[in-house]
């Protein structure tokens, strides 16, 4: 039983409501994999789905839009929604002619984002959005330049224009504000943050982002499917191996291939490790921002071990390029596997040192607990995912509610906390490092023998795939489509950071200044992932 899509075929014979589509559904045959059905609803009916899927407690998940003027003389605009382990994904078509669809925001507040971009770099209108500044498209950028648009040519330089963001500003007495970036004093990406506060507490954040928009979603377009890897692997290069792993598996369900099951534990095991490694850098890196500098070398010290093993054994420090389409393009020997299982021993004891060490400190306790804090109503209504949505009371992860082998034949203990603040964000990495520990000791000692890739031919004309994979953020989207020449049309990329930077706006008023960079750590959301 499908839930998500009964319950749009059964709104289509209602005839009268709020959520009547007003049409019968159509089913989108060349959608794969299978298990994730596609839909195409009216222009009219597209809130009224939307409103379906909100009665029946589904997230949206993903939106997106994509330039068919070239085939079907439209643009097609795509909503995803998730319920535990379905997916389901809307299309409504709009003409090249009139390129507007009516706004999911009343519906749901993550569209806010999604829309802005929508508009920003496909040039698509969503009717009825409250705010449309530009998003990712900054505003020394032409008016008319729709960068994710067919007729746009990526390799001439946009003439610049005057322009100047418009900021949501708070006013009345003592209400002040700070401007902070986009270039900040340490090693990370711009982002630009403005407060207003009153003394020290904060009443309001705005976040800027886009700095670091590097055309990653139009560059597909230019790429053979196998190049196209080399480019996911580098969305967000902390995360190198889960876009890789996505991209890989939206690819291997157009082509329907069936790669050997040696390549699924190693995508696993490789998966883990890139999980450990980031949450051993963010505990670090959380301590030290609360001057507690020990931990953070610690931390640090432990996390160059798992690297320092990753470059040995697999090639390269962060396992980049060693996920392919069709498998995995490095194995591991009796004598690796050997290596890695003492490793863990070695790190969960050490690791364990560190977790005591921190969980007895009063003064590190008294900057995490109660800041920062993101109910989990609040989590829900921004369809946050990951460490974030975990810690606030949402139990979702993709290697449960929709695992690839080996995790369909694990149990995976996901810790979920609903305080919802810095320390609760903290938790549950010390949690995911403890079972990425007990995962990477099943994978290793279940490890199948055989072939670790196979080949992947070049998808038919006109498919989409669609995959989710858990990276050590949350669930990661990928979209891919194929044109009539069977090559790359579109991918769309779905960060986590692409909601996840929304909840951080929502967790900070109430907090006082100083604890910002403390908070802004605990999320610890990709630039580069959300700035495509």
């Amino acid at each position: 039983m499908n839930i998500l899509k009964d319950a749009i075929t059964s709104a289509c014979y209602i005839s009268t409501g709020r959520t009547c589509i007003g049409a019968e559904v159509k089913y989108d045959t060349s959608q794969y994999p299978a298990t994730v059905p596609s839909c195409i609803v009216p222009r009219a009916g597209f809130v009224a789905a939307a409103r379906v899927m909100n009665s029946v407690y589904a997230f949206l998940v993903a939106q997106w839009a994509g330039d068919e003027t070239q085939s079907r003389d439209c643009f097609s605009v795509y909503a995803c929604y998730r319920k535990e382990s379905e997916y389901l994904i809307i299309r409504t078509d709009v003409p090249a002619t009139d390129p507007t669809f009516p706004s999911l925001t009343s519906e749901y507040v993550c569209a806010y984002r999604f829309e802005r971009q929508i508009h920003s770099l496909m040039g698509i209108t969503p009717v009825g959005h409250p705010d449309l500044r530009p998003w990712i498209k900054f505003e020394d950028w032409p008016q008319d330049a729709w960068p994710l648009r067919k007729s746009f040519d990526a390799l001439q330089t946009m003439p610049r224009v005057d322009g100047q963001y418009q900021w949501v500003r708070a006013e009345g007495e003592g209400v002040y504000e700070i401007p902070v970036g986009p270039v900040h004093a340490g090693i990370i990406e711009p982002g630009h943050f403005r407060f207003q506060a009153v003394g020290e507490h904060v009443i309001n954040l705005e976040e800027r982002l886009g700095y670091v928009h590097k055309g990653i979603e139009k560059r597909f377009e230019s790429l053979s499917w196998h190049d196209g890897v080399r480019l996911a692997g580098r969305v967000s290069g902390d995360t190198t191996v889960a876009h890789s792993l996505a991209y890989c598996m939206a690819l291997e369900a157009m082509t329907q291939c069936v790669i050997p099951q040696r390549a699924h534990w190693l995508r696993a095991l490789f998966l883990e490790r890139e999980r450990i490694a980031n949450h051993l850098g963010d505990l670090g890196a959380i301590c030290n921002d609360v001057a507690f500098a020990l931990m953070l070398f610690q931390f640090s010290r432990l996390k160059e071990m798992i690297v320092r093993t990753n470059l040995r054994l697999f090639g390269h420090r962060f396992i980049m390029d060693r996920v392919i389409p069709g498998g995995v393009a490095v194995d591991v020997d009796s004598s690796g596997v050997k290596d890695v299982l003492v490793e863990m021993t070695q790190l969960e004891d050490e690791f364990e040192r560190l977790v005591a060490i921190y969980d007895s400190n009063p003064s590190l306790e008294d900057r995490v607990r109660d800041t920062g804090i993101l109910a989990p109503e609040k989590a829900r209504e921004l369809g946050v995912v990951g460490i974030v949505a975990r810690a606030s009371g949402l139990n979702v992860d993709c290697r449960i509610h929709y695992p690839f082998p080996p995790y369909d034949r694990f149990e995976v203990k996901v810790p979920v906390l609903v305080s919802g603040d810095v320390h609760a964000r903290a938790w549950v990495r010390v949690e995911e490092v403890r079972q990425s520990i007990v995962l990477i000791r099943r994978i290793l000692n279940s490890l199948p023998v055989g072939d670790i890739s196979t080949a992947v031919v070049q998808p038919q004309a006109g498919r989409a795939g669609f995959a989710a994979v858990e990276g050590w953020r949350g669930e990661i989207i990928y979209w891919l489509s194929s044109d009539p020449q069977g090559q790359v049309n579109r991918c769309m990329v779905r960060d986590p950071s692409s909601v996840n930077w929304l909840a951080l706006e929502q967790a900070i008023p109430g907090n006082i200044v100083p604890d910002f960079p403390l908070c802004n750590k605990s999320f610890n959301q990709s630039y580069s992932g959300h700035d495509l």
